[in-house]
């Protein structure tokens, strides 16, 4: 459901994202570009074709990294729900960065500003199912220590949660995906 984040590590091969690095808000020019990062980070459609059908929804979030003009990385964040429970609750991902562009904070910059967007609407938490080293970086705890039970089978590990509002998240819950979802 996510980019490999081991990929977006920083390392000396390929540095720090340059200075003029921007992350705004994805425009239906940047549609094909956005499609053919994920397509290549991925190595096959099911991410982009999954960025497709939630660009729309309500309340998606959906952020570009572009370097000299160039759409070079892609966040999309969308609403899920804690069953029973009315919180403001985002999915995070797919996440992901050209591979000749990885391992060089891309991602990490996409992430940090999408949390902050997510804040600042008034999100309580945030969830994701990626990779147990890369996402605690940024505030991401194993879903079960909040009570979460994700809707997929996934190890416990990799389903974590962050909460933007702390205690959003106390009492835990059934979390839900939306229905596009599914069909990765």
């Amino acid at each position: 459901m996510t980019h490999d984040p081991a990929a977006d590590a920083p390392s000396g091969r390929a540095g720090e994202p340059g200075p003029s690095l921007i992350i705004r808000p994805e425009t239906p020019a940047d549609h094909a570009a956005v499609r053919q990062i994920h397509l290549l980070a991925f190595g096959g459609p099911a991410e982009a074709g999954l960025v497709d059908s939630l660009r729309a929804a309500p309340r998606s979030l959906s952020l570009v990294a572009v370097e000299a003009g160039i759409v070079v990385g892609h966040v999309l964040f969308s609403a899920a729900r804690v069953q029973g429970r009315p919180l403001r609750v985002m999915a995070l991902g797919p996440v992901a960065v050209l591979p000749h562009r990885q391992r060089a904070g891309i991602g990490s910059a996409l992430l940090r500003r999408g949390l902050e967007v997510c804040l600042q609407a008034g999100e309580e938490a945030v969830v994701v199912v990626g990779h147990p080293a890369y996402y605690p970086r940024f505030g991401f705890r194993p879903g079960n220590t909040f009570g979460l039970r994700c809707q997929f089978a996934v190890p416990d590990e990799v389903f974590m949660a962050a909460e933007l509002r702390p205690g959003a998240l106390a009492g835990g819950g059934d979390l839900r995906y939306a229905a596009a979802f599914a069909a990765l």
